[in-house]
């Protein structure tokens, strides 16, 4: 669904209150064309800059809670404002990138917009965001907290040792012992060894 100008209203049922006045002087500057999409699986949203008479153009998974679809549409706009100030010759989540999109985050945090758990994890990455949200495993944690519950799927670490799960190619696989930063698992029958995200979501099998 692409929000035109006239129906912009509508992005206020996309975003937390107090943040349509934050965004939408950025939105209607720039022109941008934005798009409310399905829910995708590699990727939460993605920004395209303006060329050939066309407008910047920034979509967004529409399936996303408030809280992530603003952090998300945030992200995307400072791809757009780093564009638009240093042009081509930035790598796409560079020093500009981090330093546009940490300003931006702390324009939203001071009007304290979010609850205050969000609030603490967007601090402690304030100054050295990464490359997406999905990326920041203690952010991404109290941000499934706001999901609606029929949206929540089971994490990898929310099983058991030993609990059997399908994941979205329809593999099997049994979870294992946590290493470092990834989870063992064990793809069934043949058990290779595969290294999961915790936060990997996934169906369980009973």
């Amino acid at each position: 669904m692409a929000l035109k100008k006239e129906s912009f209203e509508a992005l206020k049922s996309y975003i937390p209150e107090g943040s349509f006045d934050l965004v939408m002087p950025m939105i209607l500057h720039y022109k941008v064309h934005l798009v409310v999409t399905r829910e995708r699986q590699t990727k939460l949203g993605d920004y395209r800059k303006a060329h050939y008479g066309k407008n910047h153009r920034i979509t967004v998974n529409g399936n996303l809670n408030r809280y992530s679809f603003l952090i998300t549409l945030v992200h995307e706009l400072a791809h757009l404002l780093a564009f638009e100030q240093h042009g081509h010759r930035i790598a796409p989540h560079g020093r500009e990138w981090k330093n546009t999109y940490g300003g931006l985050l702390k324009d939203f945090l001071d009007t304290r917009i979010f609850p205050q758990d969000i609030e603490n994890q967007l601090l402690s990455s304030l100054h050295n965001p990464a490359a997406s949200s999905c990326a920041e495993e203690g952010l991404v944690r109290v941000l499934r907290n706001y999901d609606a519950p029929a949206l929540r799927k089971p994490s990898v670490e929310d099983l058991a040792i030993g609990d059997r799960f399908i994941i979205r190619d329809g593999r099997i696989f049994e979870r294992g012992e946590k290493l470092r930063k990834r989870i063992k698992c064990f793809e069934l029958p043949l058990r290779r060894i595969f290294l999961f995200s915790p936060l990997y979501e996934v169906e369980k099998l009973l």
